[in-house]
């Protein structure tokens, strides 16, 4: 069974159903746009008592529990209690995300390169040092704030209503109570998805996330309106780097500090003049990265995950296409703030097989929207121009009103390749009336 309901489960999904010994795929709760793919189960991806309950009823060989939510909370800790192998981290090694402060802090002790940066639990405290640090300054809630729970503020005043935003009017709920005010960093951003079992890690390809709302990483922060792999910034030389000074030192230090992770370990990387540093981590698949970087796993997705669990990753071979992909988010129009749901999705059979659905539900026979982000398109090609040409192309086989999606997914990484990154506008409408 996989836990989670949106584009990244989808994703995991359809690759774990590569493998011939797989005879069933249950989501919990999935979307309705999944259902050719799973059994999607009516069970909140936060009903842990329910899900182990499923799990014992329905003699579940193994669990990926895919969201942020269900792992912070233990949901690994209760099925592998259960007698459930389950592929994620415990609760406490979960910490690395569900926690900046713990985060923070470990990678200060452990000597892993990061943003200074300063906790605060107290308003008043957090904006008296906010009036005197550089700028631009970065406030982040300490706890899960599904992706938005960071904000680069410009100037003071900015700075300052996040600040108020998050421990006042707790707009993040309880992971508003402790803040986190950072350095600014600058430079190119990579993702790193890794496999590991607590004492190898096997990075997968890179990949780069688009966060903001509009064209010209403008707008809000989103979850992801796209993304593309392999990242072009990240060369085998800051590879090598990344293993000696990052990756591998947070492995030894989780375990040090008696919680070992195993499962995926997200990577968010800046590119600094000084050195590669960690601006997050996620203790889980990415959301949309993972639907551009599994499509390009040549091993056996159910094979690997069962090495992370048992151990065994470093006698596990994970190999990749040499190729590239790019995935693009179709959502609706007024994400991440307000927007309107409920509309009829129309697909072609060409874009449906390209298709991780996130934001759906399904009415009868009908396939509606219901979400900001409704359906991840991922192309996969020989060169990353080509992926991306070939996603814009496949959306215009997804028809909803207020359909919307950034133009620009893949141009920066173009152009740090030096290659024109203009395509064909015929594949660009302006705007989708449905």
């Amino acid at each position: 069974m996989v836990i989670g309901g949106g584009g990244r489960e989808h994703a995991i999904i359809k690759k774990l159903a590569e493998n011939p010994t797989v005879d069933w795929i249950y989501a919990l709760p999935g979307n309705g746009g999944m259902a050719e793919d799973a059994d999607c189960v009516d069970i909140s991806a936060t009903d842990i008592p329910a899900q182990v309950a499923f799990a014992k009823s329905h003699a579940i060989d193994y669990a990926v529990v895919a969201p942020d939510d269900p792992l912070a909370l233990g949901a690994v800790d209760a099925l592998t209690a259960a007698g459930i192998p389950c592929f994620g981290p415990t609760a406490a090694a979960a910490r690395i995300e569900s926690s900046k402060v713990f985060a923070k802090n470990l990678m200060k002790k452990y000597n892993i390169p990061t943003a200074d940066y300063a906790v605060f639990s107290d308003p008043e405290e957090a904006q008296n040092y906010i009036l005197s640090c550089p700028l631009p300054v970065v406030v982040k809630a300490d706890g899960l704030a599904l992706g938005k729970g960071v904000v680069i503020a410009e100037t003071r005043e900015a700075a300052v209503r996040a600040v108020k935003a998050a421990m006042e009017d707790r707009v993040f709920g309880e992971s508003g109570a402790r803040i986190v005010v950072e350095e600014y960093l600058t430079g190119p951003e990579v993702s790193v998805l890794a496999f590991t079992d607590g004492k190898t890690v096997v990075p997968m390809v890179s990949s780069m996330d688009h966060k903001r709302a509009q064209d010209g990483d403008q707008g809000l922060n989103t979850g992801g309106m796209g993304a593309i792999a392999p990242n072009p910034y990240y060369t085998r030389t800051i590879a090598k780097l990344c293993m000696s000074h990052i990756f591998e030192p947070t492995l030894k230090a989780m375990e040090a500090e008696g919680c070992p992770f195993r499962g995926c370990l997200y990577f968010g990387l800046m590119l600094t003049p000084k050195g590669p540093k960690v601006i997050e981590y996620n203790c889980r698949f990415g959301d949309p990265e993972t639907q551009a970087v599994l499509p390009l796993l040549k091993s056996d997705l159910l094979t690997v995950m069962l090495a992370t669990t048992n151990g065994t990753l470093a006698d596990t071979p994970v190999e990749w296409h040499d190729a590239a992909s790019c995935c693009l988010i179709l959502a609706s129009e007024g994400y991440p703030a307000a927007y309107e749901k409920g509309y009829p999705i129309t697909m072609t059979e060409e874009a449906r097989a390209h298709a991780y659905m996130a934001g759906t539900k399904l009415e009868g026979n009908k396939l509606l929207t219901n979400g900001g982000r409704v359906i991840g398109l991922t192309a996969t090609a020989p060169t990353l121009h080509d992926a991306v040409d070939e996603a814009y192309r496949l959306s215009l086989g997804v028809e909803f009103k207020n359909k919307y999606y950034r133009r620009d997914i893949g141009a920066t990484a173009l152009e740090a390749k030096g290659v024109d990154h203009r395509w064909s506008t015929a594949y660009i409408p302006k705007k989708s009336e449905g």
